[in-house]
């Protein structure tokens, strides 16, 4: 089977809007890349030396940067969190911008977080009836859009339901708080790539619908609500699942979107991002 044509497009769209992550895809004559920084998905989830090394990494970054170390399991979240978001929009994208939903089991997907990179084989994807791309190999076609996003959720599950499961032991997390966490990379990738696109109220619209709060395993909803400037203006934020921990390292330095952090001072920050930009 050679490479599928049906994702491509929302990969090289995504790399115009967002520079810091380029996605190629692979045929079945091509082997993962491996070595020189790249690492695969299922060596992430066997939880081995391939994991130790991938967390080596955050463990440098975080003294090289704040000058203290971090908590082993602190670490550990930081590293799901910088695969999760960049592997979430693998199947959000095609979603978002083609109605295509790629399947990507972890064996699929390698990673090279310095040069931002991901390889993918894309063997099979899920569409809609009149999608010419239902006529192309690997098509496997549902009937309508709730159909469509519950094979982004199925997708994004499957792969990082593994990949949660090799960082989970050091996380020293439960079951709902890991999901939270996905569920935050879910909403939070293409709520900031829809941004760049342009295109940011049709993605926290979909990713509404996506993530109503109801839909196992993922843990709460999408989270969006609106907060009021001081001219009046609308500030869109959301209320995130869980928590990075980055307070352990920085405790007057939280999230914008973290429960923590109250909403004047999400107005202050919004406000003044937005005079900024």
């Amino acid at each position: 089977m050679t490479t599928l044509p049906a994702v491509t497009a929302a990969y090289a769209r995504l790399t115009e809007a967002y520079g810091g992550l380029r996605v190629t895809e692979r045929s079945d004559a091509e082997p993962s890349p491996r070595g020189a920084g790249w690492v695969g998905a299922e060596e992430l989830a066997a939880g081995g030396a391939a994991l130790d090394a991938f967390l080596a990494w955050d463990e440098a970054q975080v003294l090289r940067d704040y000058g203290r170390p971090a908590r082993p399991d602190v670490v550990a979240g930081f590293g799901l969190h910088r695969y999760a978001w960049p592997a979430c929009l693998l199947i959000t994208i095609p979603w978002f911008l083609l109605r295509r939903v790629p399947r990507l089991p972890a064996t699929q997907v390698a990673f090279h977080r310095t040069l931002g990179r991901m390889s993918v084989r894309v063997e099979t994807f899920a569409c809609l009836p009149d999608d010419p791309a239902a006529a192309l190999p690997g098509a496997r076609v549902v009937p309508d859009e709730e159909a469509l996003r519950e094979e982004v959720r199925a997708a994004v599950a499957e792969h990082l339901g593994a990949v949660v499961e090799g960082f989970g032991p050091r996380m020293r997390r439960g079951r709902r708080a890991l999901w939270g966490m996905v569920t935050d990379e879910v909403v939070e990738s293409l709520w900031y790539v829809g941004h760049l696109l342009g295109e940011e109220q049709r993605a926290m619209a979909e990713l509404e619908a996506l993530l109503p709060g109801s839909t196992a395993p993922y843990t709460g909803g999408a989270g969006f609500r609106t907060l009021t400037g001081p001219d009046g203006e609308a500030l869109p934020t959301r209320d995130r699942a869980g928590c990075c921990l980055f307070y352990t390292i920085r405790p007057e330095d939280t999230c914008v979107t973290c429960p923590r952090t109250c909403d004047t001072d999400r107005v202050a920050r919004l406000t003044q991002a937005a005079a900024a930009s």
